[in-house]
């Protein structure tokens, strides 16, 4: 079989098999698969919860708050021990492994992005294997991807991975909750994520962990749209790493929507927008058509936010439904006074151009099938 890359992205339920501590064995049972598959020439990339786990384990699972602070404090003293876990273990295969701590503010600045990806391709072009963690140490919300299931997403799509593998105690995606739906059959394929797929996903997930099926939902959207195909599988599957690895239909499957895209774009697709612009209809036609356009100032009906010429914004339909990313031409003091204006009167109305384009074509990555 062709060698793949994989991004494998671990729960904290998975991890603990369904207690308060870190289960060895289980963990002993997915690094046993993963190595197999390493020393098989795939590359693997671990996406890993469990440091909040690991951090109440180590300090005897104390009564703490809710709080941020007790949280990040659970996450500095469990990094360590659930990359020592990870270590000995990986050992024992003659795996070497690497810790790598991100936000999103990593993933949403191009150098830094740029950066992050180089290191990764670096450590897989030497045989190491990454196991990757959001930095909760020190994020802030306002940097922090919120959950390990869209951060995955995120570095399979920076890597230009071919599988997205997500382990949750869940067998995939549901058509009703089979925890209070016997009736609920599982959906073997989606072809496509829409608002009907992402209703049947219900509400929060496990109580160890922060992300339920809708963060996998907007994960396997994210990877989708960067070519890449995600599969949500049960982590308590015998061997479910390897047999998704050789194509063995386990757990739900969700198709990419695109081919792989030109690096520029996957940076846009994990850009935080700076703010959006509303398009018209002939705006909207002229963007998904096969062909594709450049966003003219005359297809904009209004501007949100204030943002400097070079921000990545979103593109949104009548409806304000997102379609698109991409890097404004100018500031959203400019735009707002171009607003349905023809490009031949910019420098008019400005006195001055950066171009007859809101967003050049090539600045701008599409959300939506075209």
């Amino acid at each position: 079989m062709q060698p793949q890359r994989i991004v494998v992205k671990l729960g904290t339920s998975t991890l603990t098999a369904g207690t308060l501590h870190l289960n060895r064995q289980r963990m002993l049972e997915i690094v046993q698969q993963v190595a197999r598959l390493h020393q098989s020439h795939h590359e693997v990339i671990l996406v890993s919860s469990g440091a909040q786990a690991a951090g109440r384990e180590r300090l005897h699972f104390p009564d703490l708050s809710r709080s941020v602070p007790a949280k990040q404090m659970l996450s500095a003293v469990g990094q360590s021990q659930l990359m020592r876990v990870y270590s000995d273990l990986f050992d024992i295969f003659q795996v070497i492994v690497a810790q790598v701590l991100l936000t999103r503010d990593d993933l949403s600045h191009r150098e830094r992005y740029l950066n992050a990806r180089d290191t990764l391709q670096t450590l897989l072009d030497h045989r190491i294997l990454p196991i990757i963690n959001e930095n909760d140490t020190i994020a802030t919300e306002e940097v922090r991807v919120g959950d390990n299931d869209n951060l995955s997403a995120l570095v399979a799509s920076a890597l230009e991975a071919d599988i997205l593998i997500i382990l949750t105690d869940q067998r995939g995606l549901y058509t009703a909750d089979p925890r209070t739906n016997p009736d609920a059959q599982l959906i073997p394929v989606v072809p496509q994520i829409d608002e009907k797929i992402f209703a049947l996903a219900g509400g929060a997930g496990t109580k160890g962990g922060t992300g339920g099926m809708v963060t996998k939902l907007q994960a396997a959207q994210i990877a989708a749209r960067s070519g890449v195909t995600t599969i949500i599988a049960a982590g308590t599957e015998p061997n479910v790493i390897e047999r998704l690895a050789h194509g063995e239909s386990i757990g739900t499957r969700f198709e990419p929507t695109s081919t792989h895209i030109e690096s520029r774009k996957r940076w846009l697709l994990t850009d935080k927008p700076k703010g959006s612009v509303q398009i018209d209809a002939g705006a909207y036609r002229a963007l998904t058509a096969k062909d594709g356009a450049s966003l003219l100032p005359v297809g904009i009906k209004q501007v949100t936010g204030n943002f400097k010429r070079g921000a990545t914004i979103s593109v949104q339909d009548m409806n304000s439904t997102g379609i698109a990313h991409g890097v404004s031409s100018y500031d959203s003091d400019d735009l707002r006074q171009l607003c349905g204006q023809k490009s031949s009167r910019i420098i008019e109305i400005l006195g001055y151009t950066y171009g007859d384009e809101a967003i050049h074509r090539n600045n701008l990555v599409m959300l939506v099938p075209i």
